[in-house]
């Protein structure tokens, strides 16, 4: 079990698919189903100012998770949503979510459930604390501001960002941050690791070794 945590767009998703294809693990990413749960919540009506708790996890009830090749899919009424989930709409609205003590609740417990299925490879929030405490390996991800807006940019664009585009991310990214920072902190004995000068093969393989020395 390795629990890989970390703020918005530090590459803790993408570098938990790279550690568990290394390892043949699976990957299970947290932000994958509050995203479901959110896009399930959108389809529902109702301005997200007047979401409760109760509602959103009653429309998280379409959501499921099934094991891939390598990784654990979010699925919305039995089907892949990937595009619904990475969308304007549910980034905009996914920190409302997240933040709703039962939907944290019932995301901790989709991700347990995974890891029943066998080795794994999890990313999101708390994994590290409440949801593995007993994780083997702790890595809590970081970068800076600017370098995670540059990438945030470029995946939600399909390019590199104009210096508007940059601007407008890095504040949105920093709003979260104040946000996510009273619900998700690093373990105690989380490895730190920063990414920011990092490739993405660089990241994975520091954490592969750690892993191996572990396991």
């Amino acid at each position: 079990m390795i629990a890989i945590d970390g703020p918005a767009a530090s590459g803790k998703s993408s570098t938990a698919r790279a550690v568990a294809a290394a390892l043949g693990f699976r990957q299970a990413d947290s932000g994958a189903l509050y995203r479901a749960a959110t896009a399930a919540r959108l389809r529902v009506a109702g301005a997200p100012e007047s979401w409760t708790e109760d509602s959103v996890l009653d429309a998280a009830r379409v959501v499921s998770v099934r094991p891939a090749a390598g990784v654990f899919e979010a699925l919305i009424d039995g089907e892949v949503a990937d595009a619904e989930l990475r969308g304007a709409p549910v980034t905009a609205q996914v920190s409302r979510v997240a933040a709703m003590p039962g939907v944290r609740a019932w995301v901790n417990e989709r991700m347990r459930e995974c890891a029943a299925m066998g080795p794994i490879v999890v990313d999101g929030r708390d994994m590290g604390t409440v949801v593995f405490p007993g994780a083997t390996l702790k890595v809590w991800l970081v970068a800076s501001t600017a370098e995670r807006a540059r990438r945030r940019s470029a995946e939600l664009l399909g390019r590199m960002p104009s210096e508007e585009e940059h601007v407008l991310e890095a504040a949105q990214l920093e709003a979260r941050d104040a946000r996510d920072s009273r619900q998700s902190q690093p373990a105690a004995d989380a490895v730190r690791i920063d990414t920011t000068l990092l490739t993405p093969e660089e990241q994975a393989a520091r954490i592969v070794a750690l892993a191996r020395q572990r396991l």
